[in-house]
């Protein structure tokens, strides 16, 4: 199976930028999809982004579109998250995702730990 391991995250401003990474390890292989989930105190997990391998098809949580940024580096196996003009309700774990097919909405079935961003006003 795939591992994930994430980085990237910190504290920042409000209308600061952080780009998280998710390096993939193990069991990698060109037919699947990663994708990054966000969980904020008290509130369930949900979707931010994800991404399939051959980057034809990119799905975003709808309104994170334009401030948020999913690509992937096919060589090393690493997804990237770009977040611009972070707000405070942006505070959360963000957690890396992956599975062995294609279409890169959830669900998905590999977790990394999670990496807390945090956005201060």
């Amino acid at each position: 199976q795939v591992q994930l391991v994430e980085s990237g995250g910190g504290l920042v401003q409000a209308g600061g930028s952080l780009r998280l990474s998710c390096a993939a390890s193990g069991r990698t292989a060109s037919t699947y999809a990663m994708g990054w989930f966000r969980q904020a105190p008290g509130k369930e997990r949900e979707f931010v982004a994800g991404i399939n391998w051959i980057v034809q098809s990119i799905w975003y949580e709808d309104s994170l579109k334009g401030r948020f940024t999913i690509s992937r580096d096919n060589d090393q196996y690493i997804v990237y998250l770009q977040m611009n003009s972070l707000k405070p309700e942006d505070k959360a774990i963000y957690y890396c995702a992956a599975k062995y097919a294609q279409d890169p909405r959830p669900p998905y079935d590999y977790w990394g730990q999670g990496t807390q961003v945090t956005v201060s006003s």
